[in-house]
């Protein structure tokens, strides 16, 4: 209202102005205007007032209005007040509700967090009736019992739990479960006992109460957790009976298998460098029956292929036959092997050991047992002297601790080192005795001088392949350094024996023979790069080469010595010397014309009738033919032409060699 009036008078000042402006403009008496002025006041106050007048009773009329509508808004002011008070309380009342409705949500999600626990708190702290019935009413080989037993056992870990806590609540069922616990172990007790006592019946087969055992072996595992004593005291009765019953067995068994040991067993006179037949040893043909020499492997190395887990040999079965040691200790170690993996895979399971403890148990069990066997094994190695039989033994031991480990049992690798500890030193013994033996053997004292294959020599092949290829598969750094030293010496004898040959031929007939005969043996029974192959390979080669020119120099030594000083001469170009021996030629070819025929027959019977080898034969004789091919070829480019014309075409001689050649 107030801006609206200074507005007004800002619009009639301007107008004043305005009309001042004019006035002055127009040049109009100022005091003319201003009694102009005063009169147009009068005349329209004078009309204003009549105006009022007129207009009197409508000006009462909206003054009465007015008045009427000041009532009206102080009515409604007093209800708008009521209704602003009445808005004030519901807002509160909201403001209270809301603050409940909080308060009851988190109740209720307490409550609910509570129920879950609480449930579970009740039904792991009361003992039903099913399960007092079935703890004391059911057998323990029933089902219905081992789930029973097994709410028992969570029902005792947690109120264990639960009284560390102070929980009031476990004194109510404490002695209801005590009692519970007391009758289970006492059911469980006389169970398990009673499985631990079958084992004492003869003939009984272990594996069954075992089996019946690991069926219910949650039975000790509840035991172990709530009475200590009465699983110490079923650990302990299964200890001691087992022992027993282990020991029995095993003790019988190895008495029974040494009943069908051989009853001829190598001596200290059955080494390789002895003679055969000499001082009653183990070469006389009586004692060669039913089985091969100490040398020969033959079928024994079977023990480690096909029969390393055929079944065991059953004594009273086989009373009548009678075997070799390394095949008694084999089925021996195989059935240790098969019981102790078992057991030992048993205790870990049944007890719940492992480590250091399940051995401990299981040197408990067996161990009285494996004591047994290696006092068996040293007793028997302290009067044995052969060294196959110890060495397929120690292969059989390597290979059921390779076994063991297979199935995951380490428990018998103390057993197998005691073993090898008795067998490698006796065999190392063994060894050096034989190596001795040929080191001693007088080649002039021996009655057999024949160019053939001597039977050292045998011997040695027979036996260096039979333990090259039992080592293949475990090889011994121990054992090659003694072999090597054996081959040694049987080198060493060979050439010794070859000097009581008075002719050179002879000698190299003896030693080719021999060394023939040990590289077929050891090319045919182990792998061609052994260092021994190779060895005798060398030495083969090296005497078939004088050989060939020991047997060529009778029939054409005249013609070797001639080309050979022919090619010395052409090589200094020592033309006078030269001619001179070509002089000589002519009664070479002469002499050469009429023999070579029967020179070449002469070579050809005596080559195969000095080896019995006829492959052998075949290839040095076909070796001497083509250093004569090569000698003639050579003599050939050293003569004249004029002495050509008389020698021997070479068609017709190759034409007469192809005669002597073999299909071997």
């Amino acid at each position: 209202m107030t801006e609206n009036n200074e507005m007004t008078e800002i619009i009639d000042k301007n107008l004043e102005d305005i009309e001042i402006q004019e006035v002055l403009k127009n040049g109009t008496d100022l005091r003319e205007y201003a009694l102009q002025i005063d009169k147009n006041i009068k005349e329209a106050e004078k009309n204003s007032v009549a105006d009022y007048l007129k207009e009197s009773e409508n000006i009462a009329s909206l003054h009465n209005q007015i008045e009427d509508c000041d009532e009206i808004l102080a009515k409604m002011e007093s209800m708008l007040l009521v209704f602003q008070n009445d808005l004030g309380s519901i807002s509160n009342e909201i403001i209270s509700l809301q603050k409940r409705s909080v308060s009851m949500s988190v109740q209720l999600t307490n409550r609910q967090a509570l129920k879950g626990p609480l449930a579970s708190f009740i039904e792991d702290m009361a003992v039903s009736e099913t399960l007092i019935f079935g703890i004391n009413n059911v057998p323990v080989i029933d089902k219905e019992f081992m789930v029973q037993l097994a709410i028992l056992n969570q029902k005792l870990n947690f109120v264990k739990e639960q009284d560390f806590k102070e929980t009031k609540a476990c004194h109510d069922v404490k002695d209801v479960l005590e009692k519970l616990k007391i009758k289970s172990v006492s059911k469980i007790r006389t169970y398990i006992l009673e499985q631990i006592y079958k084992f004492r019946k003869p003939m009984a087969n272990y594996q069954i109460p075992q089996n019946a055992m690991l069926k219910y072996k949650f039975f000790f595992e509840f035991i172990l957790a709530n009475e200590r004593n009465v699983a110490q005291e079923i650990c302990n009765e299964y200890i001691d009976t087992l022992s027993k019953v282990y020991y029995s067995y095993f003790k019988s068994y190895a008495s029974r298998l040494d009943k069908l040991k051989y009853e001829e067993v190598p001596t200290k006179d059955d080494l390789m460098g002895i003679e055969d037949g000499s001082k009653g040893g183990f070469f006389q043909k009586s004692n060669l029956k039913n089985k091969s020499t100490i040398f020969t492997i033959g079928n024994r190395g079977d023990v480690l292929a096909q029969e390393l887990e055929a079944p065991i040999i059953v004594p009273h079965v086989q009373q009548k036959t009678k075997y070799s040691y390394e095949a008694l200790f084999r089925s021996l170690q195989y059935a240790l092997v098969d019981n102790s993996c078992r057991e030992y895979l048993f205790t870990t399971e049944f007890f719940h050991v492992k480590g250091s403890h399940a051995q401990e148990l299981f040197d408990r069990i067996l161990g009285k047992t494996l004591s047994l066997l290696v006092k068996n094994v040293e007793n028997y190695v302290l009067e044995c002297y052969d060294c196959l039989a110890l060495f397929l033994c120690i292969q059989l031991i390597n290979r059921y601790r390779w076994m063991c480990h297979k199935r995951a049992v380490a428990a018998l690798d103390s057993y197998w080192d005691s073993l090898l500890a008795s067998l490698w030193p006796r065999l190392e013994y063994v060894l050096k005795l034989n190596i001795q033996s040929v080191r001693d053997c007088d080649p002039a004292k021996l009655s057999n001088k024949e160019m053939g294959p001597h039977y050292i020599t045998r011997r040695y092949a027979e036996f260096s392949a039979a333990m090259l290829s039992l080592s293949e598969q475990f090889p011994s750094e121990e054992l090659s350094n003694l072999l090597l030293a054996l081959q040694d010496e049987v080198h060493c004898f060979l050439l010794k024996m070859a000097a009581e040959f008075p002719q050179r031929i002879q000698q190299l007939i003896f030693l080719i023979n021999n060394y023939d005969m040990v590289l077929s043996i050891l090319m045919e029974r182990t792998r061609d790069n052994t260092k021994e192959a190779e060895s005798f390979r060398e030495q083969l080669q090296a005497r078939s080469t004088e050989y060939v020119e020991e047997i060529l120099s009778p029939h054409f030594g005249e013609l070797m010595q001639f080309v050979k000083e022919g090619e010395q001469l052409l090589e200094s170009d020592r033309k006078t010397e030269l001619a001179n021996l070509e002089k000589k030629s002519i009664s070479l070819v002469t002499s050469f014309t009429a023999s070579w025929k029967q020179s070449l027959e002469e070579i050809h019977r005596e080559v195969l009738v000095s080896f019995p080898n006829l492959v052998t034969g075949s290839g040095l004789l076909q070796m001497a033919l083509t250093n004569f091919v090569q000698y003639y070829h050579k003599f050939v480019k050293l003569l004249t032409p004029n002495a050509r014309t008389q020698l021997v075409n070479i068609h017709v001689i190759m034409v007469e060699i192809k005669k002597y050649k073999t299909n071997y």
